[in-house]
């Protein structure tokens, strides 16, 4: 028997469902149980994530019923993951990932009229979207897809990601989505974050037979590089990494929060040297300028 804490959003189900399907798949005799778990983003719904405390928000509470013994493993949208792996937790495995791009949900982005309103919680797109198109206005907004669907500014957009709305049969809502030269997705966004105790070797052997070696070196490279950042909610960041016939290619993007600053780099290489390429990214972003974007508190080391 393996148990999965999950957050009971319909998205977060619908993941910890499939995990439990390909778990089921790869060994039939295997007995699996979902145990949800509140989060405080889940929570306080009032606040934007990074005044909840930004990165992990979405997590920590899912973890913990890991580690107390509630819960054998624990699944997430892998984008929720701070970029360090915490105490006595492993990454064990990141199944093939999904879509990882944004979708606009309302209008396409040059069908925008000036002045066309945004309803957006993350600062990441908000700042891209504002390099884009400075003239497009910004406002808030949190809640689960069904909430954020349900308001659509009139003559607006909302931004989600392209792989919640596929994963919840949503795909047709799309007005348009935004390819990664025009938006970088958020790191992991679009893959499934699964952890477990790091001395459960049974459920670390069970994790081992779902994941997807090439899906989770590009997310360990992407959160290596959101490390070097010290990245968190408050942090416009974004990268991608793909891989292609054993070499990976990272891009990365660091700007300020209103979007007048945007920074963007790439590096390829070898996949065995995949999270040092995204280390070395972020060094030349932060040598770019990227040191004078970091908030007080939020210091790259």
């Amino acid at each position: 028997m393996l148990k999965l804490a999950t957050r009971g959003s319909t998205l977060a189900r619908w993941q910890a469902d499939e995990v439990a399907r390909l778990l089921r798949r790869a060994d039939p005799h295997l007995e699996v149980e979902l145990v949800v778990v509140e989060t405080t983003g889940d929570r306080r719904q009032d606040l934007p994530v990074w005044e909840l405390g930004g990165q992990g928000v979405f997590v920590k509470e899912v973890q913990v019923a890991v580690l107390d013994g509630r819960a054998d493993v624990a699944v997430h949208s892998a984008k929720d993951l701070p970029s360090l792996t915490g105490p006595g937790l492993t990454l064990a495995a990141i199944p093939g990932r999904a879509d990882p791009r944004d979708a606009l949900v309302g209008s396409t982005l040059d069908g925008l009229e000036p002045g066309a309103v945004i309803a957006t919680g993350s600062v990441r797109r908000r700042a891209q979207l504002a390099w884009l198109r400075p003239d497009l206005t910004f406002v808030e907004l949190r809640g689960n897809i069904a909430t954020r669907l349900d308001r659509v500014p009139p003559g607006g957009a909302v931004v989600v990601a392209a792989a919640a709305l596929d994963r919840l049969g949503l795909k047709s809502r799309a007005s348009e989505v935004l390819d990664v030269s025009a938006v970088l997705p958020q790191v992991g966004q679009g893959a499934i974050g699964v952890e477990c105790r790091a001395e459960d070797h049974v459920a670390v052997g069970s994790l081992a037979l779902i994941d997807d070696a090439h899906a989770h070196a590009c997310v360990d490279a992407e959160r290596s590089f959101l490390a070097r950042l010290g990245g968190a909610c408050d942090l416009p960041v974004g990268a991608l990494a793909r891989i292609d016939d054993n070499h990976v290619s990272i891009e990365g993007l660091l700007a300020s929060p209103d979007g007048r600053v945007v920074l963007r780099a790439r590096r390829a290489g070898p996949l065995a040297d995949a999270s040092s390429l995204a280390r070395e990214l972020a060094e030349e972003l932060l040598a770019a300028g990227g040191e004078d974007l970091i908030p007080v508190g939020s210091a790259a080391g």
